[in-house]
Formats: C-alpha cells, sequence, structure tokens
C-alpha cells in the first residue's frame, strides 16, 4: 500500500485520481508498467517494482468497482514514485555542479507525484517518460533494440554508460538548454518538448569542454574577448615581433587580469619574453566584427572561463568534426538563442563594450558528452575525441 507521502499526496487533491479516468484505469498504465519489466536497460532491478502485483492489480480494476480502482491507483503511483526516484539517482559520473540546486538529489515520493500531477496531460507524460530528458529516453530505446538483436556487449557497455551522462539532465518541462560536446550540437527544451536545436564549436582535445551544470544568468553585448596566454605567446607575440600594430589588430594590452587593470603601451612590452613564455600578459580583443565572441555571450558565472557565445566564423559550422575551440562553446545562431531565453530580440544599447543584461528567470544549461546515439536498429556509437569512454568516472 501507498506510504504517508503518497498519502498526502492524494489528501492535499481531495483524492483525485491519477491513474483512473472514466471508471477505468488508463491505457498508458500499461506502458507504464512495460517500462518497469524493462527496468534493466535503467540499471535497475525489475523484481524491485513487483510487476506482476501491478499486472494483476490492473486486471481486478477491469471490474470497475471503487474498491479494486483504488488498489490500482495507489499500488500505481506507489511503484511510479519508486521507479522515477531511481531513474533518477546521481550516477557514478564526475560533473562540476556550478549551482547546488541542480545536483541531483533524491526526489521524495509526494515531489515525483505533483511534477507528474501538473504536466498538462498525464497520460501523455507517463507514455513519454516525461521526468527523464528525451536524450535518455531515445538512447534507452535504442538500447532495448541493439539487446533484442544480440548487439555486441562492448556497443552495449558504452551505450550504458552514456545513459548514465544522460540521466543528469532534466526532463523537457523543465526549462533548459543541453550541451553536447560529442557531437558538438545544442539543444534546448520547455513546455514539455526540443524548442530548438543548433551546431556548434566545442573544445579540442587538448582543451576539452567538461562536463558541468549552471545557471545563464546574463549576457554580455558587445564583449571583449580575452586571448589565452599560450595563444599570447604563439600567435600574437611573433606577429609584434615582425612589426605588427596592436591597435591596427584591435587589441589591447593590460597590466593585470584585475578590475583596476591599466592599459599598457605595446611599445614598452618585451615581445620577446612572451613570445618564449617567461613573461605572461594579458591580451583583450575589442568589440566588433571580428571579435572572437562575436557580438554576444551568455554567462553561467564559473572558475573555469567556460561559457556560449556568438563567433564570426560561421564556416567552421559546416564541419563535421567540430572540436575546435578552447574549451567555451561556440553558437552557430546566437541571436536565436538569445531570443529564446530573454523572450526578444537582444541589442546592444550603444557601441559601448561589455554591456550587462540580466536574464529575468535564470536558465539552467548542461554541457555532457554523449558518444552513443539510438538507431533503428539498435544504437551507433560515435567517435570518442575527449577518450572518455574508458574512464567510468567522466
Amino acid at each position: 500500500m501507498a506510504g504517508g507521502r503518497i498519502k498526502n499526496f492524494y489528501q492535499a487533491r481531495g483524492y483525485w485520481p491519477l491513474w483512473v479516468r472514466n471508471g477505468a484505469v488508463i491505457p498508458e498504465a500499461r506502458i507504464f508498467i512495460d517500462d518497469l519489466a524493462s527496468a534493466d536497460l535503467d540499471g535497475l532491478d525489475p523484481d524491485d517494482y513487483d510487476v506482476e502485483k501491478l499486472r494483476h492489480a490492473l486486471d481486478r480494476a477491469r471490474d470497475g468497482s471503487a474498491d479494486s480502482l483504488a488498489r490500482a491507483e495507489l499500488e500505481l503511483s506507489a511503484a511510479f514514485a519508486g521507479y522515477v526516484g531511481d531513474a533518477k539517482r546521481a550516477p557514478g559520473i564526475r560533473v562540476t555542479w556550478l549551482d547546488p540546486e541542480l545536483a541531483p538529489k533524491r526526489q521524495r515520493d509526494d515531489e515525483v507525484l505533483r511534477a507528474a500531477a501538473v504536466a498538462p496531460s498525464f497520460p501523455a507524460y507517463v507514455k513519454a517518460m516525461g521526468w527523464m530528458n528525451p536524450l535518455y529516453v531515445q538512447l534507452r530505446a535504442g538500447l532495448a533494440r541493439h539487446v533484442a538483436r544480440g548487439g555486441s556487449e562492448e556497443s552495449e557497455m558504452i551505450t550504458r554508460l552514456n545513459l548514465d551522462r544522460a540521466r543528469l539532465l532534466p526532463g523537457p518541462w523543465i526549462r533548459h538548454v543541453v550541451v553536447d560536446a560529442a557531437s558538438s550540437r545544442l539543444w534546448y527544451y520547455g513546455d514539455g518538448k526540443v524548442q530548438g536545436t543548433m551546431r556548434v564549436v566545442t573544445g579540442a582535445p587538448e582543451s576539452q569542454t567538461p562536463m558541468l551544470a549552471g545557471m545563464v544568468r546574463y549576457a554580455i553585448l558587445n564583449p571583449y574577448w580575452n586571448m589565452p596566454s599560450d595563444l599570447v605567446s604563439k600567435r600574437l607575440a611573433p606577429k609584434m615581433l615582425k612589426g605588427a600594430s596592436l591597435t591596427r589588430l584591435r587589441y589591447e594590452a593590460l597590466s593585470s587580469w584585475g578590475a583596476d587593470a591599466r592599459k599598457l603601451d605595446p611599445k614598452a612590452i618585451d615581445w620577446q619574453a612572451v613570445a618564449s613564455g617567461s613573461q605572461e600578459l594579458r591580451i583583450r580583443q575589442l568589440p566588433g566584427g571580428a571579435n572572437a565572441m562575436g557580438r554576444v555571450k551568455f554567462m553561467f558565472p564559473n572558475d573555469l572561463g567556460i561559457y556560449l557565445h556568438d563567433t564570426p566564423d560561421k564556416k567552421l559550422m559546416a564541419r563535421s568534426a567540430r572540436h575546435l575551440s578552447n574549451g567555451c562553446v561556440r553558437l552557430e545562431d546566437a541571436p536565436r538563442l538569445g531570443r529564446w531565453l530573454f523572450g526578444r530580440p537582444l541589442a546592444a544599447a550603444s557601441k559601448a563594450p561589455e554591456q550587462d543584461v540580466p536574464l529575468p528567470q535564470p536558465v539552467p544549461v548542461y554541457l555532457t558528452y554523449l558518444t552513443a546515439i539510438p538507431t533503428a536498429t539498435g544504437v551507433t556509437i560515435l567517435s570518442d575525441p575527449y577518450g572518455r569512454d574508458g574512464e567510468r568516472g567522466r
């Protein structure tokens, strides 16, 4: 029978049922029980959910009696709350949680049921496994096909690893952004569905885009680009030694990385020392059409220097392999993402650099790494550019 929290859930809603409509259990209950029977795909034990007992409860409820319908209702909700909580468990995947509220934690039974009850259509929520991200649901179905056709154990192992990565992503009813560094693709979700997708450029193998989750809190229009120190020594300093003009290149040299940094005279800089790496120099690129950040960057504050940003180099999006950045995520269509985030076009008020635009409601962003994709016959394993598939904790 149902626990205390489940009873409290029903009491709070005037004992209005979830699973019973018009004097019968909804057909989606059978789909849910089938999901329980295949819980091994989620890394769970189907025996923990007493699947046969649920099937018998549904069979008894066919008589339409109030008692048998009530028993089926409570038993389904108890199994549902337990299964969803288990499926959303925290796997052994190493992720940087920038905001504590995004870190996975076990939901109480009543919290699971309330989240399901507020979906516009509970039957559709059950049928689509709306508590999980669509990437997880699709990959789970791919794994089922893979197992059914006797696919390789190695592919199954990698797929299960990817399911654990996707397990950390929220369901589509929560407004959020997902960036997959492996396929260099971005999706944004809301109202129970994918609301848009685009190509991105992600980190090169030597400067990987990390797995992390944070809250996009503001945009910066007309951003500077702070050139990484290794690029300053390897790319910029040699040009300066050959007589290039820092001003014409639209760069500035600064005395430090602090907010009180002062501009340096390029002629007073020991460019030979910078080129050799014995002297570190802060260089930033001025805003404008050629700026590596483009016209906007979206900030989820972190100490890793990772964010989503526009790019003037759109031709890179045509490449099939787009692991080319220094770790940040370059967007195929930054204005479109900005319109989705803010609900309006983003436009700078002037040509002034670094114009902060706060987001009225922060939006979660998840940077993940998925090297398995579902197909009509099972799964396809993609390349592993970061070499993470052999390391369980990554």
